[in-house]
């Protein structure tokens, strides 16, 4: 997922998807310690996309105290 679509979603949705990827993320991590992991860049690639929704999230939180102030 490129920055420009995490930017379009909601915070509440961007949310939503931190959670979907942390449980695909453990999944995938359990499944690669058993010997059963098919695509091993895939762990690489949603622990890439957690930091970006998670950058966004916190723009957008210093962003509302910056108004604040």
């Amino acid at each position: 997922m490129k920055m420009a679509e995490i930017r379009k979603l909601t915070t509440p949705e961007l949310t939503k998807k931190v959670e979907e990827n942390r449980k695909e993320l453990f999944n995938l991590k359990f499944s690669a310690s058993t010997g059963n992991l098919e695509k091993p860049h895939r762990i690489k690639e949603l622990r890439h996309e957690v930091a970006k929704i998670k950058t966004v999230i916190r723009e957008r939180e210093l962003e509302v105290s910056k108004e604040e102030k």
